[in-house]
C-alpha cells in the first residue's frame, strides 16, 4: 500500500504590525501659534550602539519650547531653522521606562525607570525617544513620580550650572531670583537655599505664599514693588524669565555682583562683552544645554542626589495628555504658570 506524506507548511515569522513600528508624536509643521502642532503617527526610533529606547511616561512643556515653536527671537533661527523648525518633534525632558537596548549598553537594562534630558536633540513630545547611555540620563529616584521627574528636570538642569558654577553661590550671600514662581525659578529658590544663601524671590501676589513655602527668606510682589528701586543690593540677580536687564538691575548689584540670565538676546550679549572688560559687575548668559556631555552629566548626578534626598521638590501647575499639547502651549504662552506644566502619556 502506497502512502502519501503531507508536509506541514513551515511556520511563518509574525510580521510586526504597523502599530508596533510607529508611535504618536507632536510634530511642529511651521513657526507660529499652538495651532501649528499636529498629533501624528511617525516611525518609532530604533536604538543603535550604546543607545536605549525609552517609552516616555511623562514630559514637560517649558518656555524654551515656546521659542522653538514661534521662532523668536529671530536670531535663534540660525540654530532652530530659518523658515521652519529644524527639530520637528520638540520636547527636551522625559521620564519613562527603557524598553529596548542597543549593542554595547552597560549602564542600563530593559525595565529600568529613567529620567533625563535630550537638550537640543529634542524628540520628547512623543511616545518614545532614543538616547545614548552617555547623555543626560539616570535612574529615576524611587521617591518621586514620573510626572515629578519630568517636571523638575528643566528647572534644575538650568539653575544648577548658573548658581553652582557661574555664581559659585555660597552661604551668607544674598541672591534675588526674578520669576521665582516659574519652572526655573521654583527650582532656583530651593537650590539657593540648599547652598546656604539668603534668598529673595520676585513673583506676582498670588504666588507669594508658594515661593515662601519653597524657602525664600523674602518675597517681592512685582505688581506692587520694583526691586530695582528698593535700594537693596544683592551678590547675585538671577533673572530666570528675561523680564529685567543688566542696565536696569545694575544698581541693585553689590560690587563684583553678577547678573545671570538663561534668556538670550542681543542686548545681553553686548553687555556680557562690555562687562567682561570694563565692569566689576558682570552680565552672564550660559547655554546650559550646549555644554560638554561630561559636564552636564556631572551636574545631573548631583541633581539626582538632591531629588533622592528630598532636598528639592517639583511644583506642578497643570497636567495634560499628549493630544492636548496645543492647549498646554496656549497655557504656557500666557506666562503665568506656577512651576511646571506636565504632559502625561496615556
Amino acid at each position: 500500500m502506497k502512502t502519501t506524506s503531507i508536509s506541514s507548511p513551515l511556520p511563518t515569522q509574525a510580521q510586526p504590525s504597523m502599530e508596533s513600528l510607529t508611535m504618536e508624536a507632536i510634530v511642529t509643521t511651521a513657526y507660529g501659534g499652538p495651532d501649528v502642532l499636529r498629533l501624528q503617527r511617525v516611525p518609532k526610533p530604533q536604538p543603535t550602539e550604546k543607545q536605549v529606547l525609552i517609552q516616555i511616561l511623562s514630559t514637560s512643556v517649558t518656555a524654551a519650547q515656546m521659542a522653538m515653536r514661534t521662532g523668536y527671537p529671530l536670531f535663534g533661527r540660525l540654530f532652530m531653522g530659518l523658515t521652519k523648525p529644524k527639530m520637528a518633534i520638540s520636547g527636551t525632558d522625559y521620564s519613562g521606562e527603557i524598553v529596548q537596548v542597543g549593542e554595547g549598553v552597560t549602564k542600563f537594562k530593559v525595565g529600568d525607570e529613567v529620567f533625563g534630558s535630550t537638550d537640543i536633540g529634542g524628540g520628547c513630545h512623543a511616545e518614545y525617544v532614543v538616547v545614548s547611555e552617555d547623555e543626560v540620563i539616570h535612574h529615576k529616584p524611587a521617591n518621586i513620580s514620573h510626572n515629578e521627574a519630568a517636571a523638575i528636570n528643566d528647572g534644575l538642569t538650568t539653575s544648577y550650572p548658573f548658581l553652582v558654577h557661574a555664581a559659585q553661590l555660597a552661604p551668607g550671600q544674598h541672591i534675588l531670583i526674578n520669576g521665582a514662581s516659574g519652572s526655573i525659578g521654583t527650582a532656583a529658590v530651593q537650590l539657593a537655599k540648599h547652598l546656604g544663601a539668603e534668598v529673595t524671590g520676585v513673583c506676582s501676589g498670588r504666588n507669594v505664599a508658594m515661593v515662601k513655602g519653597l524657602g525664600a527668606d523674602h518675597v517681592i510682589d512685582y505688581t506692587q514693588e520694583d526691586f530695582t528701586q528698593s535700594g537693596v543690593q544683592y551678590d547675585v540677580i538671577f533673572d530666570t524669565v528675561g523680564k529685567s536687564s543688566f542696565p536696569k538691575a545694575k544698581g541693585s548689584l553689590k560690587a563684583k555682583g553678577l547678573f545671570l540670565s538663561p534668556v538670550l538676546d542681543l542686548g545681553l550679549l553686548g553687555r556680557m562683552l562690555w562687562t567682561s572688560f570694563f565692569s566689576q559687575k558682570k552680565a552672564i548668559f550660559m547655554a546650559t544645554g550646549l555644554r560638554k556631555p561630561e559636564e552636564k552629566m556631572a551636574d545631573f548626578e548631583a541633581i539626582r542626589v538632591l531629588l533622592a534626598e528630598g532636598k528639592v521638590q517639583a511644583i506642578i501647575d497643570r497636567t495634560y495628555r499628549l493630544a492636548q499639547m496645543a492647549e498646554a502651549h496656549a497655557y504656557v504662552d500666557k506666562g503665568h504658570k506656577r512651576g511646571n506644566v506636565v504632559v502625561e502619556m496615556g
